[in-house]
């Protein structure tokens, strides 16, 4: 623009200069008349080009700048340079947002950003799915108008953000969501989501755990303390007293053994790779072991039958898979009244082979059923504590058909009996004529 200005300064200067010549050597009326010429000529060639900045600046393009002549080729030059230049930077923005926005779309945690009067200008995906917003319908709109609940309004009120909220969503299905606001500059700030769900289940199921086995082990060790106490308190103990107490203290001390022992073993279980190391298992010589196991738990008092269909073997941890079978006839044989009947069965389904314990014994109510392998759940705690339970058998059962790719079917009905099946993959089959 300097030069332009000092390259005009010089042309009238010129034409000045050049009047005067005339003026000097001729009539004023011809000096007059070349400097009304030379005037016209550089106003038109002026026009000229304000014509051609003035189109171009209908469609200004860096590839379309017009090509001018004296100065107006060095306004031109500068203007290309100057469209170029703006061209390449918004070039590299764009870059630079495509690149933010890619990052944002596949961050594991929501992301919404948001304007100084809390309106949505941004959302990406997760943030979509923690907070069940509209990606079109929702932008521009008011957050508060679309997170209807008190805990969060009062956060935004408070502007206190150093501590993340958590918020829980039961629809669709149930969510608990850390929310956290974050200013990044004077106008905007970013709405961060995480879905902390199963991390609160993991948590919640820790404290209960920790409850649970404090509340089995406090029952035993306060009978046997105090059973211990009262026989200290005794001058003299009468043999007829020792003999009383003794069979509820180690009745109490095997339930705290029994406890201790399933919790190692589920440890085990956990801790262990998850392949398994397969061995041959001979079903034959387990399911023996299993009805001798029941004969003796039932002592009698139950009707024990075997069902087989096929002789083939399984490939997996023989030791962990008559520990999951032990526990599923010893909760038959606990939950069935004298007399009933208990079934233990083999079979060969065709695409899976089936071990099944079923039972004539109280049977369980439908809205247990999905909670039945959770450690220490119990439909009746004092009918299962009273029959010598430890409220983990199941959860065992669980974690040795995971590791053994089977699954656990339960039927049951109240009053009537229960059915517990282990349905394994065809490819666990074993026959022993091949091997």
């Amino acid at each position: 623009m300097r030069e332009f200005l000092q390259r005009t300064a010089l042309w009238l200067v010129a034409i000045t200069v050049i009047s005067c010549g005339f003026w000097v050597a001729s009539s004023g009326t011809d000096a007059l008349l070349a400097l009304a010429i030379c005037l016209s000529a550089w106003l038109a060639f002026n026009l000229y080009h304000i014509a051609l900045l003035m189109r171009w600046l209908r469609h200004p393009v860096a590839e379309r700048v017009p090509d001018g002549f004296g100065v107006w080729h060095t306004v031109f030059m500068t203007l290309y340079r100057t469209m170029r230049t703006q061209s390449q930077s918004k070039k590299k923005l764009t870059h630079v947002l495509e690149r933010f926005i890619n990052a944002g779309e596949a961050m594991p945690d929501g992301v919404v950003v948001l304007d100084e009067l809390d309106r949505i200008e941004w959302v990406n995906p997760m943030a979509v799915e923690h907070l069940g917003l509209d990606r079109k319908r929702d932008v521009g709109n008011q957050i508060l108008n679309l997170i209807r609940q008190p805990a969060f309004h009062a956060y935004m009120k408070n502007a206190s953000f150093s501590q993340p909220l958590m918020l829980t969503f039961s629809q669709p299905r149930e969510l608990v969501i850390s929310l956290q606001l974050v200013p990044f500059d004077s106008t905007r700030k970013l709405l961060l989501t995480r879905d902390i769900t199963q991390l609160e289940r993991v948590q919640t199921v820790h404290r209960d755990f920790v409850a649970n086995v404090s509340h089995e082990l406090r029952t035993p060790l306060t009978v046997v303390g105090g059973f211990l106490e009262t026989l200290s308190d005794m001058p003299e103990v009468d043999d007829r007293v020792f003999r009383q107490f003794l069979p509820m203290m180690m009745e109490q001390s095997r339930r705290m053994q029994s406890l201790v022992e399933d919790l190692l073993t589920l440890s085990k279980l956990e801790n262990s790779p998850k392949a398994v190391n397969s061995e041959r298992v001979d079903m034959r010589d387990m399911l023996d072991t299993l009805m001798v196991e029941a004969e003796g738990l039932s002592q009698g008092r139950h009707q024990v039958k075997l069902l087989r269909n096929c002789d083939c073997g399984l490939w997996g941890s023989s030791q962990e898979l008559h520990s999951a079978f032990g526990n599923l006839v010893s909760n038959a044989v606990r939950y069935t009244p004298e007399g009933g009947c208990i079934t233990l069965a083999w079979q060969d389904e065709g695409e899976f082979l089936r071990f099944s314990v079923a039972d004539t014994g109280i049977g369980i109510p439908r809205e247990h059923i999905p909670r039945l392998t959770e450690r220490f759940y119990r439909v009746d705690r004092g009918r299962s504590r009273g029959s010598g339970g430890t409220g983990l058998g199941l959860a065992i059962v669980k974690h040795v058909l995971a590791r053994h790719h089977a699954r656990l079917e339960i039927k049951s009905e109240p009053e009537k009996g229960s059915t517990f099946s282990v349905v394994f993959p065809r490819e666990r089959r074993h026959d022993a004529q091949a091997a």
